[in-house]
């Protein structure tokens, strides 16, 4: 990779961390923010739901407005954005500016995250992208796994605020940098489609505020049920739009005609699902059975999270050499086996030492999915249509996300509880084996897609065909 590819790649995987860590970090801050803070227990969860939900719902908005002004242009704001909220929420005196925040900083998020992607392709060539996704996909899952050990290490040693405060320096250093290194592209359609627009962002908020409000209000709740409702018939509202009205669509439903588009995006929802419920329940399991801190906690779950770390850039290389489909195959049947292998320890009291090869393996699995996975998303459409193929992408990631901590905690709260250790493991094990369910019929999606998808995608743009030509150094 040329100088400007590297300090790409350093500049979009640093904001996909910051972006990626404040989806749990504040999980472990929780009782440290509700004795300096006050508020009642629908206060705490707010201060996760709001993050998520406009995280979630601008993700699409945001790669729309990069296609629009200037992704890299948007980049800037996004980052702006997401380091203004976090010094807000250093400096919140209350609950109600905190969430405010919160909220603040998702939008930010939402509007960097979708073109970091875009970005990295914009900068990278074609015979080294594989690699490229595989750094960025391992540090952006390393940040959504050890952010409740950074959170609670943050606040044993210093103070809750800090989850926030070390946000700023680093995005106060990037504005500039990526300002200098970052090239700038726009996606083939310059108009925003408003109404798409509108339709999706509302119906994405009803779906993932029904889901985040579930399990603590019930799932009979009115609010809970016109929410899954109304924003479904929403979701259902935009695509009919898109087929039938839309001149410029935001997401051109003939993008899930391609059965590689459509099988990559269904294997990152289910994984995630399986992924996010796994790790918000084991991170809870070694503190409430195992009796650890909640930073001994974090650093135990060291052999699954800190894995991408170490295993993703090598699965990255093999993606140029053989293609994604067989590593993402292989990882999210690994990743299901992992679970699978967690829910019987811990059936059977195992102690930490029998856990560890278990928790390898999951990180193994984890790993060999996030590489190649982008790669085969940007690889699967047009060069003009990538900005929103990544935003289709991730808003898929963060729903899976929302579905797998409701979906699992409900069958957990079903089967078990927080009433004593062996209740803890009763929900436990049922919860982990749903989650490896989700997984596994992950793999077999992704077994969908063409074998040599990605291989043929990077040989067409290396060929010099004029439609992979993304962007204009400004």
């Amino acid at each position: 990779m040329n100088r400007q590819a590297v300090w790409t790649l350093v500049v979009v995987s640093t904001a996909s961390f910051m972006a990626g860590l404040d989806n749990l970090v504040v999980t472990t801050a929780l009782p440290a923010i509700r004795a300096d803070l006050g508020g009642a227990l629908a206060d705490l969860e707010w201060t996760v739901s709001a993050y998520t939900l406009t995280f979630a719902v601008l993700l699409m908005f945001g790669a729309a407005l990069g296609d629009r002004f200037g992704r890299r242009r948007m980049f800037l704001g996004g980052l702006a954005v997401f380091t203004l909220g976090s010094a807000s929420a250093a400096l919140a005196p209350d609950m109600g500016t905190l969430i405010a925040a919160r909220a603040v900083q998702g939008a930010g998020a939402a509007v960097m995250v979708p073109l970091t992607l875009t970005l990295l392709t914009v900068a990278v060539p074609a015979a080294r992208r594989g690699m490229a996704f595989g750094i960025w996909s391992g540090v952006s899952g390393l940040a959504v796994a050890t952010g409740p050990l950074i959170g609670g290490s943050l606040t044993e040693h210093f103070s809750w605020q800090w989850i926030f405060w070390v946000n700023v320096p680093v995005g106060l250093v990037l504005l500039p940098l990526a300002r200098a290194v970052l090239g700038e592209s726009r996606g083939e359609e310059p108009r925003l489609d408003l109404v798409g627009t509108a339709l999706v962002s509302a119906g994405l908020f009803g779906v993932v505020l029904g889901l985040v409000r579930g399990n603590p209000d019930g799932w009979t709740d009115p609010l809970v049920l016109t929410a899954l409702v109304g924003g479904t018939l929403l979701l259902a509202a935009f695509v009919g739009y898109e087929i039938r009205f839309a001149k410029r669509p935001m997401l051109p439903m003939r993008l899930f005609r391609n059965r590689a588009f459509s099988a990559v995006n269904g294997a990152s929802l289910l994984m995630f699902l399986g992924m996010f419920g796994s790790i918000f329940l084991i991170s809870q399991y070694f503190q409430g059975v195992n009796d650890y801190t909640a930073e001994q906690a974090g650093v135990r779950m060291l052999p699954w999270t800190a894995m991408p770390l170490l295993v993703a850039p090598i699965a990255g290389i093999l993606t140029d050499r053989i293609g994604g489909h067989p590593i993402v195959v292989t990882g999210l049947a690994l990743q299901a086996l992992g679970l699978v292998g967690i829910a019987l320890l811990a059936e059977d009291s195992a102690g930490y030492g029998a856990q560890i090869p278990v928790l390898m393996v999951c990180g193994i699995g984890m790993s060999l999915y996030f590489a190649p996975t982008a790669n085969l998303v940007m690889a699967s459409v047009r060069p003009a249509e990538q900005g929103i193929a990544s935003g289709a992408n991730n808003a898929m990631r963060e729903v899976g996300g929302a579905l797998g901590v409701a979906v699992l905690s409900a069958v957990f709260s079903a089967q078990g509880g927080y009433g004593s250790a062996d209740a803890f493991t009763d929900g436990l094990v049922p919860a982990l084996l749903v989650g490896a369910l989700a997984i596994g019929c992950g793999a077999v999606a992704a077994a969908v897609v063409p074998r040599r998808h990605g291989m043929r995608a990077a040989r067409t743009v290396t060929a010099g065909r004029p439609e992979a030509v993304l962007a204009d150094k400004s």
